[in-house]
């Protein structure tokens, strides 16, 4: 990540964290930008700018940093409905509909938007896209056993289907012990479809397809912050 893309993402998650109110359970995403917030959160705890703040994080690492920066930790066992979520996105498109999941934690990321109240979408422009599948391939979480198969099935569908590998050239895993088979099928016009045959389709776990779950969007760009709601 180059240093102005860096700041562009910690300006949209400074920009998030505005409408974290005292008193709220927030859900705390995964990834590059969503650390920001994380920290950012913990900056104003510690300066007594917020208060009775709980975290649901949306992954093992998040969990650790926030645990290192000081926020208080729930479960949404604990809490299952929870205020406000921030969290990023790989790419989104006019219609405020993302594809999710390029650092892995697609299955309990999509769990926590839709156990959300709001559901704040933080990126920099680069992220921003005419259509999903232009920029960025799908990824499918799916069980171990009979792995190949879905990858079959994912190509039935039209898509050039890659295994996930970690940075050891190992089979990448999940928190949830799952794999993930990153999908490119080229720009999407239809991304609902897709998604009813992905959820219909036993033995995959989720995909990184998050239609209509997001409520806002704050973009970070040369020219500021931008922040969208959802059409009602």
């Amino acid at each position: 990540m180059n240093k102005n893309t860096q700041n562009l993402k910690e300006q949209a998650a400074v920009r998030a964290v505005e409408f974290v109110k005292p008193g709220m359970v927030v859900g705390l995403g995964h990834g590059t930008t969503t650390i920001f917030a994380v920290r950012r959160i913990a900056e104003l705890l510690q300066a007594g700018g917020l208060k009775n703040i709980l975290g649901v994080p949306c992954s093992i690492q998040v969990e650790k940093e926030a645990q290192h920066v000081g926020i208080p930790l729930a479960t949404l066992e604990e809490h299952p409905v929870i205020d406000l979520t921030i969290d990023g996105a790989d790419e989104v498109d006019p219609n405020l509909d993302l594809i999710k999941g390029g650092g892995g934690a697609l299955l309990r990321e999509k769990i926590i938007a839709q156990a959300s109240r709001r559901e704040i979408i933080v990126v920099d422009e680069s992220k921003l896209s005419p259509a999903l599948g232009t920029r960025w391939a799908v990824p499918v979480e799916v069980v171990p056993f009979g792995w190949r198969t879905q990858a079959l099935y994912l190509e039935s569908l039209g898509a050039d289907v890659k295994l996930r590998q970690d940075e050891n050239k190992k089979t990448f895993t999940t928190d949830q012990g799952n794999m993930i088979l990153d999908c490119q099928f080229g720009p999407l016009l239809q991304p609902a479809e897709l998604a009813a045959k992905l959820n219909a389709r036993t033995g995959i776990v989720e995909h990184g397809l998050f239609l209509g779950l997001a409520t806002d969007l704050i973009i970070a760009g040369a020219e500021g912050v931008r922040h969208i709601e959802r059409t009602k």
